[in-house]
């Protein structure tokens, strides 16, 4: 396998932009009308109509190669598939198994996906292979994964970090919170593929001690969240000092126009596949509306929170985390805080915490609404009611992931219950509807509530062995784990 192909079939500008296509341009004339783009009369180039809240999705010109029934069908290296067996991967998704023919031929690819959908190796697998055999001079990576979030980038990194081993790829993660001479330093060493967020990368790049120009595939996974975040000026800044003529691949579940800006400035005649709306739901996943009274709330979300089984519950302010954190550890309930205000490393450790069922809630603000993955999740409860329709349908992707059963409780105050039929209308979901008090059965049939123990728990940090001396060359001591979650080394 050549592992040095371009994307060169398919010209872009050095500024980004593509290259005109025969008979007019790729989307036909710019003109905008209604927010989707009219045809040039031809017919040839015309975007479908846009849903609500959404931008008209490019039509590929190339026509795109058929979808793989199998990962055997791939044109990837053999130490690949290799790793993806042991891995107890064997079929595609449908969204790996749509793109990952056309973008390990070296297309652009514009993908959506619900959360839990398969996207990270949709798009890693691509990126590894073909990078696999090349060797990345300092401070020169040869591909970059922007993601939005820091916890987002751990798991990007803790999905892929066994296959760029088996190709002898070094990963690296880039994100603010942790030390920022640590991620230099593996990037003076040589990093082949990078895992970032924008802000910490744009960091680096001015200190020198990272450059762009050697990117061959870059992809922006949950771009539409970048750009909520107001990082856009960042992404475009970074997008227009990778490597001319590369690929580029942009992921998400959800495309609206904040996203349009970058598919038609960075997208070459993208394939474009969309395994459901942006505004779908998962089948697997129950939406549940409970309707309460001011007065009851917070003896219900107590009641849920002492359930059988792990539950994420997700409140809007740090305060307001902190504050439920606190009284359910004092009614008995094993819970941690998640949000902004932690350090980096709190944060990693709570969600250790949290998979290895040492917390059994998690109270977050909406830090964790993307980029966690937590096998066997089944209840995701919105104590404080999301405001945007995307915000829901990702805090609910927590749960029923990669096909998996799950249910998502809402509680809603008499005075919130307009705004939340409007929010449920626009996410197309129709919920199931019941009126909740605190001990009642209809809660615990829907949820699980139980009243808690109401005696006091302490989470305590696990203990970990330190090192014997002398256990490594020369006696010194090995890193601890904790610190090297910043920069993953992926082959020797």
């Amino acid at each position: 396998m050549n592992s040095t192909r371009t994307n060169d079939r398919f010209p872009r500008t050095r500024g980004g932009s593509a290259a005109p296509a025969k008979n007019g341009s790729r989307y036909g004339s710019s003109a905008r009308s209604g927010g989707a783009f009219r045809s040039n009369g031809s017919g040839r180039g015309r975007r479908p109509a846009a849903a609500q809240g959404e931008f008209a999705l490019p039509e590929t010109i190339v026509p795109a190669l058929p979808a793989a029934e199998s990962f055997a069908d791939l044109d990837m290296p053999a130490q690949l598939l290799a790793a993806l067996a042991s891995q107890g991967v064997t079929v595609p998704f449908p969204i790996q198994g749509a793109t990952l023919p056309n973008s390990l031929a070296g297309r652009d690819v514009l993908g959506r996906g619900r959360t839990g959908s398969g996207k990270t190796l949709a798009f890693g697998l691509a990126l590894l292979a073909r990078t696999a055999g090349e060797r990345a001079e300092a401070r020169q990576p040869l591909g970059l994964i922007l993601v939005p979030t820091r916890e987002l980038a751990q798991q990007v990194t803790d999905a892929l970090t066994p296959y760029a081993r088996s190709v002898r790829l070094r990963l690296a993660t880039v994100v603010g919170g942790m030390p920022i001479g640590r991620q230099a330093s593996a990037l003076r060493g040589g990093i082949e593929v990078v895992v970032a967020t924008p802000g910490r990368l744009k960091d680096l790049i001015e200190r020198g001690d990272c450059r762009l120009d050697q990117v061959r595939v870059t992809v922006l996974d949950e771009a539409d969240q970048m750009a909520d975040m107001g990082f856009m000026p960042q992404v475009t800044e970074l997008l227009d000092q990778v490597r001319p003529g590369g690929q580029r691949m942009l992921f998400s579940a959800t495309l609206d126009r904040n996203v349009d800006l970058l598919v038609r400035r960075y997208l070459s005649d993208p394939v474009v596949h969309s395994v459901d709306p942006s505004a779908g739901a998962v089948t697997t996943m129950e939406h549940h509306v409970l309707h309460v009274h001011g007065a009851d709330k917070h003896a219900a979300t107590t009641e849920i929170a002492a359930r059988e089984g792990r539950v994420l519950m997700f409140l809007d302010t740090k305060h307001a985390v902190d504050r439920l954190t606190e009284h359910l550890l004092s009614s008995g309930v094993r819970a941690a805080a998640l949000h902004g205000g932690k350090s980096q490393p709190q944060r990693t450790r709570t969600l250790m915490q949290f998979k290895n069922g040492h917390v059994s809630v998690l109270v977050a603000t909406n830090v964790a609404a993307r980029g966690i993955h937590v096998d066997s999740l089944d209840l995701v409860v919105n104590v404080d009611p999301p405001t945007d329709h995307k915000d829901y349908l990702h805090r609910g992707g927590r749960t029923a992931r990669a096909g998996e059963s799950g249910s998502v409780v809402t509680l809603v105050t008499p005075a919130q219950r307009r705004a939340m039929t409007r929010l449920m209308a626009t996410a197309g979901i129709v919920p199931q509807t019941t009126q909740v008090r605190a001990g009642a059965e209809a809660l615990h049939r829907i949820t699980g509530a139980q009243a808690p123990s109401g005696i006091p728990v302490v989470i305590t940090a696990p203990v970990t062995e330190r090192p014997k001396r002398g256990a490594t060359s020369r006696g010194r001591r090995r890193p601890a784990s904790a610190a090297r979650r910043s920069v993953t080394g992926a082959a020797a």
